[in-house]
């Protein structure tokens, strides 16, 4: 028999983990299958602020998806149109003319991107943390902060320089504020002419509590550790505006930030505006819990999905909840969806998916975490001894879990770097305004 052509869009949790898995149980005869990433990594995103805190390379935070998926076709190239009623995919490869590739099974898994609001001034001065660009960007950023307040004459920018505000208090911001926070209070040790007191963390949370993935005790208990590190947390307050870095709050409040971090949420990928699958009202492609894309009360022949895009019913809850757009899911959804991709090949039914959220880690810095799991909770070390344990098993490859753990080993005798690399953002720079030609007005 021909092999089916299974085409996967995105290398990120779903995809990668989908396309590993698929490609060991089908053989060559049974399957070919393709992988299209405009990037040529997947970034393993719990990582993010380890590696933008300097405890991890940024290096070891991402997995290579040829070296990883030898068995695959790898596509350098961006999926711009899906139109599965003729089963085609648009690639628009990184340089060459767009092609169309045919397929029999498509994986739609383009994750997540930032989920923003109308906020006047955010699209300016904002950052977001959700790329490994993002996080190296906002590590020599908050470095660079430092080197402006430590040399300026002037007051407002010393305060404006070491004010620090991260919008959205869920995982993603509550560990990118006290990672960064505790990278920051490592470097002062090295500005004599700064004070780690002068420094100003904000936290904005639109809600009542932060980290609403665990209980509210565990919540309180986070805002309280935070608090003793003298940061700002401002709870039930909404950014309205940031022009020109000066943050307006809704409780009245204004100051200058140099530093504004948007972490308030995630929502699907864009793609998949361009593709004829059905959408919930959350602009979600919507599944079954065999993960096969549904339309109605008709199944949509050969069409998957799963992770942040997908709305997939959590069948551990009540009918009508779906399953949240965390890691741990989507992990677990790749396994579930190659293995039934594999089985519609072979000729058999589908299986559910259906797993229990077991519960979430984070850390809160250096040695500092928090954790439930199985409703068992833990703080402090022990937490952060839970947080790290969990996500090097969870990262993809040997070779990946053997980097990080000698990352983590060699910061137990060595001191964490804190040296900004600027250049990195604009590497030219210093070449072009060498070989400007004699004579030629400086740009």
């Amino acid at each position: 028999m021909n092999p089916k052509r299974i085409l996967v869009v995105g290398a990120g949790h779903v995809g990668l983990y989908a396309a590993l898995r698929l490609s060991k149980k089908l053989s060559s005869r049974e399957a070919e299958v393709i992988v299209v990433d405009p990037q040529p990594h997947m970034t393993y995103q719990p990582f993010l602020p380890e590696a933008a805190a300097g405890n991890i390379s940024p290096r070891h935070s991402v997995v290579p998806l040829r070296r990883e998926l030898r068995r695959c076709t790898v596509v350098a190239g961006t999926v711009t149109r899906v139109e599965h009623e003729r089963k085609v995919a648009t690639v628009q490869p990184i340089v060459g003319p767009a092609r169309e590739i045919a397929y029999d099974h498509v994986i739609v898994a383009p994750g997540s991107v930032s989920r923003t609001l109308p906020i006047p001034g955010l699209h300016e001065q904002g950052i977001g943390f959700k790329t490994i660009g993002e996080a190296i960007y906002l590590r020599n950023h908050v470095l660079d902060r430092l080197d402006v307040a430590a040399v300026t004459p002037d007051p407002e920018v010393r305060r404006s320089a070491l004010t620090f505000t991260f919008v959205g208090g869920g995982y993603a911001g509550i560990e990118a504020l006290a990672e960064m926070e505790d990278m920051a209070r490592d470097a002062m040790r090295y500005y004599p002419e700064l004070k780690p007191e002068e420094m100003r963390w904000v936290l904005v949370e639109a809600t009542q509590r932060v980290l609403p993935e665990v209980d509210r005790d565990m919540g309180a208990y986070t805002v309280q550790q935070l608090l003793k590190r003298n940061m700002d947390i401002r709870l039930d307050t909404r950014l309205e505006s940031c022009i020109d870095g000066v943050v307006k709050l809704s409780d009245g409040d204004s100051f200058r930030s140099d530093t504004i971090v948007w972490t308030a949420g995630v929502k699907p990928s864009p793609m998949l505006d361009a593709t004829d699958f059905p959408r919930d009202d959350r602009r979600r492609v919507t599944c079954l819990p065999t993960l096969q894309v549904v339309d109605g009360d008709r199944v949509v022949e050969g069409a998957w999905s799963a992770g942040d895009c997908a709305a997939v019913p959590d069948l551990t809850k009540e009918p009508g909840n779906f399953c949240s757009p965390s890691a741990q899911h989507a992990v677990r959804q790749a396994a579930r969806m190659a293995d039934n991709i594999a089985a519609v090949i072979r000729g058999r039914e589908p299986v559910d998916y259906k797993h229990k959220h077991v519960g979430s880690v984070a850390s809160l810095g250096l040695h500092k975490g928090v954790a439930q799991v199985y409703g068992v909770k833990m703080t402090g070390w022990p937490a952060w001894f839970m947080h790290r344990t969990y996500h090097m098993s969870r990262i993809p490859s040997f070779n990946r879990k053997i980097r990080v753990v000698v990352d983590w080993s060699l910061a137990f005798f060595l001191k964490r770097e804190v040296v900004a690399l600027g250049q990195l953002h604009d590497p030219r720079e210093e070449f072009v305004e060498a070989s400007q030609p004699v004579g030629a007005p400086r740009v």
